[in-house]
């Protein structure tokens, strides 16, 4: 049973979040996990199974080794081949991958395109828009930016 109303027309409703399988909810709190370990695997997994027992994130049906089997079988990790075969599990460039694009999407996902803005002043820029107004010509400018009928008359002004 949802609970809908509308205040000052404004409609509230209860939220319902989106579906998500066991495997992506609990891949979602190991990329940050990840991230703050530094890619430590071990590590990252030893705080999910902490947090497991804590806040009850995993079921009977899906344990967190299920979860690291999937992982593997997704291929986001791989065994390691440690100097001394200690086969510690590490990150393949697909979960790196995942990762980055996790962190641009936290820092740039909430970023919208702003307005043009109120910046009006009384001095022309450097940019390539044309203000409609005369200026000395510089180094770099295009040939198409000359005023052939203003320059030939300034030039018969200044040398005769």
């Amino acid at each position: 049973m949802s609970s809908n109303y509308t205040i000052h027309g404004f409609s509230f409703s209860t939220y319902t979040p989106p579906e998500q399988s066991d495997f992506e909810r609990l891949f979602e709190i190991f990329k940050e996990l990840i991230t703050h370990t530094s890619g430590d695997f071990d590590e990252a997994i030893d705080w999910l199974r902490v947090l497991d027992k804590e806040y009850k994130l995993t079921t009977p049906e899906y344990t967190i080794d299920d979860f690291i089997n999937e992982l593997i079988k997704k291929r986001f990790i791989r065994e390691g081949n440690g100097t001394e075969g200690d086969g510690k599990r590490e990150m393949t460039p697909k979960l790196e991958r995942t990762l980055r694009q996790h962190a641009m999407e936290q820092i740039f996902g909430k970023l919208k395109r702003a307005g043009q803005g109120n910046h009006t002043t009384k001095y022309s820029g450097q940019g390539d828009e044309t203000s409609g107004e005369f200026r000395n010509y510089q180094f770099g400018d295009s040939l198409d930016r000359i005023s052939m009928t203003e320059s030939f008359k300034n030039a018969q002004i200044n040398h005769g």
